[in-house]
């Protein structure tokens, strides 16, 4: 029954017009508001729906998008100069460098969040 139902991803945010404005002008994504809610139009045809909690929104405490990009350096760069602050890990196994990225192993990835808190990620391909 379910095989065929084209699912979907969602989130919450306690700011909808904070979060429209980071992830269509910040991050350069087609973004749709309906109802009070946005979507998230994103490559491959996978739409988010990114939901209003108000003050009763928590930040999810995992990664809720991650981006693959080809070079995770130039990702961080474009980003840090739209004002992305990315997240410092000092002291744990996920330590990341001055600038954000992990290179601990595995693929290079570096995290931030969006004005909600919830967190998303560059990782390169």
């Amino acid at each position: 029954m379910l095989a065929d139902s084209p699912a979907f991803s969602g989130f919450s945010v306690d700011d909808t017009a904070a979060a429209q404005a980071f992830y269509s002008d910040t991050l350069g994504l087609d973004v749709e508001e309906q109802d009070g809610m946005l979507t998230l139009h994103l490559a491959g045809a996978r739409d988010t729906l990114v939901y209003p909690k108000g003050d009763q929104h928590q930040p999810a405490s995992f990664t809720v998008l991650n981006f693959p990009v080809p070079d995770i350096e130039t990702a961080v760069d474009t980003l840090a100069g739209r004002g992305v602050s990315f997240e410092r890990y000092e002291g744990t196994p996920m330590a990341t460098d001055a600038t954000g990225i992990f290179r601990g192993g595995g693929p290079l990835i570096a995290w931030f969040t969006d004005p909600a808190g919830n967190v998303l990620s560059v990782i390169q391909q």
